[in-house]
């Protein structure tokens, strides 16, 4: 008998196990008999069995072993003494955070539940007599609440996929690799299917499987899982997107523009964006972002989108001619990339003044919803919606902090006064989106929606607190080393010195955890460098950590000292741990729902590690082994304490920092818009020009560092007075790639070319003059 339309297939449900606590027995008394006979009656009906014979067991079993089917307690041993009491009710506690629905059975002798206590009443299906019910009974009793549990595990669309591959039938279209038989037929193939295993490659099928639907059309299950995510994201209608974020940004900017509308752009929006300005034939007007001392990126300040502001935009841009209109669109990205959010309910209130349509590119911040300490501060916020409202649109990289597969994306929607007609919405959907979608994306697309669903709660207070843990340890060592040692050093976190009136250190984990006050960057807080943002308008996420290396302050001076995050990131990467971004003087690390005390405990120790290595200035060879053998002429003779010396001059003697802050800072000339620029790149009215030439020239792609993938300049963008500081950083980063090979910045619309003397130099694309 099935509970649902996506029952758990048994092969699935083969691991999800039932777990018994209770005390051991003596398997020779009339319970030992019984327990015994219910394993073996819950073997031969296919469901395996957990032992927890302490509370201690249960509790580590619960934590570690979220996949149950029904949990079976002893009440007996939970009714023992108040402590076994109350560690019973925080076991429940648990299960209800992690998995709702999961049944609970108490086991008890008939009369023993008049003193069950009605907090643990109200956390139990129901009662199992032992040994007065038959084994046969009580085992039908224990499968039942577990399959009526698992059939509603499994969302719409990776359910009716799972079933559909647990049919075993024989596929006659494509893909060509049929459920991956052909690809048993090479040496390589059976290599690649053992790798991946053959229940992806039978899941992996065509549009022609009609039980499935079309992500093309959004019908059968896939439109299931789509209205179902809109639910649970807080959405009115949600598109699931195979490109990444990327490619769902692109569709929200082709349903919302056309050729010469006009476009407000946060200026430290993802390149995407730019890209599909350049696709759509759009307009735009940049909005300047703040960007503080030490490299992190901020938010675009309220006065920059107050409606006298935008006016005075639209009226100085070079690129908007003829009688003044109103924007279509405008774009912001929430949070930025180091992990700083918006007031979404005032920057939506000031916008809706200026556009009909405003989206938040929340790649990184797809979880935000499902933890109150962001609440207002994402665009499918649970606050009032005003019928004055623009439309809202929020593209999430799913894939990114949420639990899915590479590229898998949503898109969602909240209409405002202008509706967005969903059958219009999907032509440009379907500029993005192949026809042949990889359904393993779409079914992990699924499932991080169920997920959030089921447990987001917990799985977002499990990462801030394990955040706040990694902070407040740093914190301490910090504190440590100083009290051995007056002047040493170490790493820092970038948060908020004091709490209300605390030491972040000494502050309750649990306000950390629980209140966005903590959080906020609030006026004439020298920390975090912004200045006046206003006092609730951005607040740091905390699972976005930032770690500060020694030689620069908040002020952006250098010190006379500092040891450069290149050199930090490059050592780490030696113990097998890879950071999300490096700035000169900062690593950003992410706490997502996959973070663990044991993996933020390895990144503790291998800051110390660096740490013994720089102070003892060990050699390279030991330091950064691979460093060494692929430039040994370079390094070989060089310690590490040396080597984070020459580095730090060397950003100093080039300006680097300064540079890079007046490059964020100032917004170039725009000649042209980047759709007419691309067409001169076609016709190929483009030549290469060394950086140190660039000089009055118009680009003809855009120039990002990456990571983050955020444009100092875009196509058509001229360089001149404005944007010396621009070529100023490119010459910088172009001497210091030069002297520390191996330390190369990875920045697209630049090449690295030689010249005749051998000597390495950047060149990037102009148009002709």
């Amino acid at each position: 008998m099935s509970y649902s339309d996506t029952p758990m297939p048994a092969a699935l449900a083969s691991g999800f196990p039932v777990l018994v606590v209770g005390a051991r027995v003596d398997e020779d008394s009339a319970i030992g008999r019984s327990v015994k006979e219910i394993r073996a009656a819950l073997a031969a009906l296919g469901r395996p069995v957990v032992l927890a014979h302490s509370l201690d067991d249960a509790e580590a079993a619960v934590e570690s072993h979220p996949a149950l089917s029904c949990v079976v307690l002893g009440w007996g041993m939970a009714a023992a003494s108040d402590e076994t009491l109350a560690q019973t009710k925080r076991i429940l506690g648990r299960i209800r955070q992690q998995a709702a629905s999961l049944p609970v059975l108490l086991g008890a002798r008939r009369g023993a539940t008049r003193q069950v206590p009605l907090e643990i009443v109200e956390q139990v299906e129901g009662y199992i007599w032992v040994p007065e019910d038959s084994a046969a009974f009580i085992a039908g009793r224990i499968d039942a609440a577990a399959r009526r549990y698992l059939d509603t595990v499994l969302p719409p669309f990776f359910g009716k996929l799972a079933n559909f591959a647990d049919t075993h039938e024989y596929s006659w279209h494509t893909p060509g690799h049929t459920g991956g038989t052909a690809f048993m037929k090479t040496a390589v193939g059976r290599a690649f299917l053992g790798f991946y295993g053959e229940q992806m490659l039978r899941s992996d099928l065509s549009v022609s499987v009609g039980e499935l639907g079309s992500l093309n059309d959004h019908s059968g299950p896939v439109a299931e899982a789509e209205r179902y995510a809109a639910r649970v994201f807080g959405a009115d209608h949600t598109f699931f997107s195979m490109g990444g974020s990327s490619a769902s940004n692109e569709i929200i900017l082709h349903s919302a523009v056309a050729d010469d509308d006009i476009v407000l752009v946060d200026r430290n929006c993802h390149k995407s964006l730019n890209y599909a300005l350049n696709m759509s034939g759009a307009i735009p007007v940049y909005l300047k972002p703040r960007r503080n001392a030490r490299g992190v990126i901020g938010p675009v300040p309220a006065s920059e989108i107050e409606p006298e502001m935008l006016r005075r935009k639209l009226a100085e841009s070079p690129l908007v001619k003829g009688a003044p209109r109103k924007p279509m669109l405008a774009v912001l990205t929430n949070s930025t990339y180091d992990g700083l959010c918006y007031d979404v309910e005032h920057t939506t209130r000031l916008l809706s003044q200026s556009v009909d349509r405003i989206h938040y590119d929340e790649a990184w911040y797809a979880y935000a919803r499902f933890n109150p300490i962001y609440e207002g501060r994402y665009g499918m916020h649970r606050g009032q919606r005003s019928p004055d409202d623009a439309t809202v649109t929020v593209t999430h990289s799913t894939h990114k902090l949420l639990a899915a597969l590479s590229q898998a994306s949503m898109i969602h929607i909240r209409s405002g006064r202008i509706p967005v007609k969903p059958a219009l919405f999907n032509e440009a959907f379907m500029m993005h989106t192949s026809t042949s979608p990889q359904y393993s994306i779409i079914a992990s697309t699924d499932v991080s929606a169920k997920m959030m669903d089921d447990a987001g709660p917990a799985l977002t207070d499990e990462c801030i607190r394990e955040a706040i843990d990694f902070r407040k340890a740093m914190l301490r060592i910090g504190r440590d080393l100083e009290r051995r040692k007056s002047g040493d050093w170490w790493f820092q976190s970038w948060q908020a010195d004091e709490v209300e009136g605390e030491a972040f250190l000494e502050a309750d984990p649990n306000l950390l955890a629980t209140s966005s006050d903590a959080w906020l960057l609030r006026p004439g807080q020298g920390w975090h460098g912004f200045g006046d943002l206003g006092r609730r308008y951005c607040m740091l996420d905390p699972i976005k950590v930032t770690t500060l290396t020694p030689g620069i302050g908040p002020d952006g001076v250098l010190e006379k000292k500092g040891i450069p995050a290149a050199i930090v990131t490059a050592f780490l990467a030696t113990q097998g741990i890879v950071v999300e971004k490096t700035e000169p003087y900062s690593i950003l690390t992410l706490f997502s729902i996959g973070i663990t005390r044991g993996k933020w405990g390895s990144l503790v120790a291998a800051f110390m590690r660096f740490k013994e290595l720089y102070d003892a200035n060990a050699p390279l060879a030991n330091a950064l082994s691979g460093l060494v053998a692929d430039h040994p002429e370079r390094y070989a003779r060089l310690g590490l304490r040396e080597l984070a010396a020459e580095m730090h001059a060397a950003i100093r003697e080039h300006n680097i920092l300064g540079n890079l802050d007046g490059a964020f800072s100032s917004l170039p000339e725009p000649v042209l818009t980047p759709r007419e620029t691309f067409a001169r790149l076609v016709h190929r009215e483009v030549e290469q020009v060394p950086a140190a030439k660039l000089q009055g020239r118009v680009l003809a792609v855009q120039v990002v560092p990456y990571p983050p993938g955020i444009p100092l300049l875009m196509p058509g963008e001229r360089f001149g007075e404005a944007t010396r500081a621009v070529g100023d950083f490119l010459l910088g980063l172009e001497a210091f790639d030069a002297r520390f090979p191996g330390f190369g910045h990875d920045t697209h619309g630049v090449e690295v070319k030689t010249d005749e003397n051998g000597r390495p130099y950047y060149a990037l694309y102009c148009l002709k003059t």
